[in-house]
């Protein structure tokens, strides 16, 4: 008697189609992996814009809040050593003052000479703005002051600063912007002339509070965009008074 033959078993076209299709199926799952991790690291760099832009407005607001009124002598100029001036230099495209915050120590460290400037983007896209720290010191601050002339809108003289650049150790605060132009909450120097928000207080003593417009050269809806900055100043902090933790 002959024994019937065994037909158990798998074809070559069935485990073809078999690795056909789980060749299919694991290249579905990688794909969705990937447009997984892909939407995870946009999430994740839109978060980390949104910080840096919160961060660096908050840090903006409290250098301008920490304005000291600090009147060092004219340094900058032999004739002038024994003129004292008001530190500061508040025009439309640059800031300089002294501030009791500083990036490095916030309100514990040591006094800071704060230059803000305005300055060309990124291949001359847009505008950027940073700002320069150096310790304060009135040999420091009063070299900053290299004359005085006389201000055809005040009726007097008023302390003339020397230049100050963007370097290496520049910190910017906004980058990829449209425009920045700092305004000051100041009088104009004329008796009964209401305060009023001013493109320059040069020479006009301290202000009562300063602005900083700005604008985003490309608005995006999906992440944080640099704002305007307003900071009152109550000049409540004084350079002989050491501040520190209790």
């Amino acid at each position: 008697m002959t024994r019937a033959r065994s037909t158990a078993g798998v074809t070559l076209l069935e485990l073809l189609i078999a690795v056909s299709l789980l060749s299919l199926l694991t290249l579905g799952m990688l794909m969705a992996m990937r447009v997984g991790l892909m939407a995870y690291a946009k999430t994740g760099d839109k978060l980390m814009d949104n910080r840096r832009v919160t961060g660096a407005q908050r840090i903006l607001q409290d250098e301008l809040m920490g304005l000291m009124p600090v009147t060092p002598p004219c340094a900058g100029n032999k004739d002038l050593a024994g003129q004292h001036f008001n530190f500061l230099q508040a025009e439309p495209q640059r800031l300089r003052m002294v501030s009791g915050f500083s990036l490095q120590e916030g309100w514990r460290g040591h006094p800071q000479i704060l230059e803000f400037l305005v300055i060309p983007g990124k291949d001359d896209k847009g505008v950027r703005l940073v700002v320069n720290e150096i310790p304060y010191s009135p040999l420091t601050a009063g070299m900053a002051c290299v004359g005085v002339a006389p201000s055809p809108d005040l009726g007097v003289t008023v302390p003339v600063f020397g230049p100050t650049e963007a370097g290496p150790k520049s910190f910017i605060l906004a980058d990829q912007l449209q425009f920045c132009r700092f305004t000051y909450f100041t009088g104009s120097g004329q008796p009964n002339d209401p305060i009023a928000w001013r493109p320059s207080a040069t020479g006009r003593g301290w202000p009562r509070g300063i602005r900083i417009e700005m604008a985003p050269m490309e608005p995006d809806p999906s992440r944080l965009q640099p704002i305007t900055v307003t900071a009152p100043l109550n000049l409540h902090r004084l350079i002989e008074v050491p501040y520190e933790d209790k």
